[in-house]
């Protein structure tokens, strides 16, 4: 009987925001599984910061860039020894795409690089394949499994798999799945939204999942609680803008980790509602360095008008830090409200506004809220136990 041996493949790994990937990687290899990691794309410099990541860069192999020989060399072998196959992935590539010319022209990339990727396959003796996110990457490896004659599954996580354009390909690509991966009961909910009853029984909630011994731990705190951290890409979605005018007129600071294209709009209303003193840019760090910053805050807020399952919530709450998350997707399953941190309207910037006073003028109630959300975080999201569903599909032990 062969050894299972598994493709891990995302579009980009490492990567300083997939750290819940390696230690999924890094979790099921301690429980006997073979994983191997590819990626699509190599990683800039700027997301090989961490010792864990580098050492993830060199056991990975990439597809991208292609040298145009290894390119002709891998469709021509394929062409002349398997010419229907070849055909009916092209065919398949074509149909598996958003309308419009440039989604076609992506389509083609997609299907050369799933002959060469598959290819890799063989040669690796890889006997199942699983990916990250249903996007541009899970077409690669959706399409490169079939080439190959392998079983395919897929993690969903969030919003990148429900907007446009891979939403418009996800139902499709549940149904060609052996199984998906859903890390939050809302996120399984989509899946089913998007694809007949019969496929639904492949949808199995896998919790993403934090080494908890390697965290740091919050500091103990006395006086005034007047730190507030944000974790996040400076993008649309995570809702910046609205955190600024919900703490412009309460007496605290804001520490702000991350980057993205919105972060001359932020730096633009910091100076407009006069905050240059209050809030700080502190950009893209490290793992370490980014819980260091959580661990140093005195409350977490995630004010996001849509989420999966923010890992950065959840290491907040098993660092011990008070939490402040908007009530939308897969949240409400990480934090009840009152229970392990606070929730708020999304967009209700009086009600995050009241929320984060409520945490900064009571202590004792944001102690309370950190104690509970620990003990939730180690009794469900603990990693060593939240990739046993993926141990039992990949033949571990």
């Amino acid at each position: 009987m062969t050894t299972p041996r598994i493709a891990y493949l995302v579009s980009q790994y490492p990567a300083s925001s997939h750290t819940f990937i390696r230690r999924e990687v890094d979790s099921l290899r301690r429980h006997g599984v073979d994983i191997r990691t590819y990626s699509i794309r190599r990683p800039s410099p700027a997301e090989l910061k961490a010792p864990e990541d580098k050492a993830s860069f060199a056991e990975t192999r990439f597809v991208l860039p292609l040298s145009l020989p290894a390119l002709l060399g891998a469709h021509l072998r394929a062409l002349v020894t398997r010419p229907a196959a070849w055909f009916g992935l092209l065919r398949l590539a074509l149909r598996h795409r958003a309308p419009g010319a440039k989604a076609l022209l992506w389509s083609l990339f997609h299907f050369s690089e799933a002959v060469v990727l598959a290819n890799m396959w063989r040669t690796d003796q890889i006997t199942h394949v699983h990916n990250h996110f249903a996007n541009a990457g899970a077409t690669v490896g959706m399409l490169a499994a079939r080439f190959a004659g392998l079983p395919w599954s897929l993690t969903l996580h969030g919003i990148s798999e429900t907007d446009y354009p891979a939403g418009l390909t996800l139902g499709s690509k549940l149904e060609a799945a052996d199984f998906a991966a859903c890390v939050s009961w809302f996120g399984r909910a989509q899946a089913m939204r998007v694809t007949a009853p019969a496929h639904w029984h492949k949808f199995a909630l896998v919790r993403c999942g934090l080494d908890l011994p390697s965290l740091p731990a919050a500091p103990a705190r006395g006086g005034p609680r007047r730190a507030i951290v944000c974790v996040a890409r400076l993008s649309s979605e995570k809702g910046h803008l609205g955190l600024l005018e919900a703490i412009a007129p309460l007496e605290a600071t804001l520490t702000l980790v991350g980057d993205g294209p919105m972060l001359a709009e932020i730096e633009a209303a910091v100076a407009r509602l006069g905050l240059v003193e209050r809030v700080r840019f502190v950009g893209r760090l490290d793992e370490a360095a980014t819980l260091a910053t959580i661990a140093n805050a005195d409350l977490l807020v995630l004010p996001s008008f849509m989420e999966g399952l923010p890992i950065v919530l959840m290491e907040a709450m098993a660092i011990g830090v008070p939490v402040v998350g908007s009530r939308v997707a897969g949240v409400p399953e990480l934090i009840g409200d009152g229970e392990e941190g606070l929730l708020f309207n999304p967009g209700d910037w009086g009600d995050l506004r009241r929320q984060i006073a409520r945490l900064l003028d009571d202590p004792a109630l944001g102690d309370r809220l950190a104690q509970a959300a620990r003990a939730k975080v180690a009794g469900e999201f603990d990693i060593a136990t939240a990739v046993l569903p993926l141990v039992a599909r990949f033949g571990g032990r």
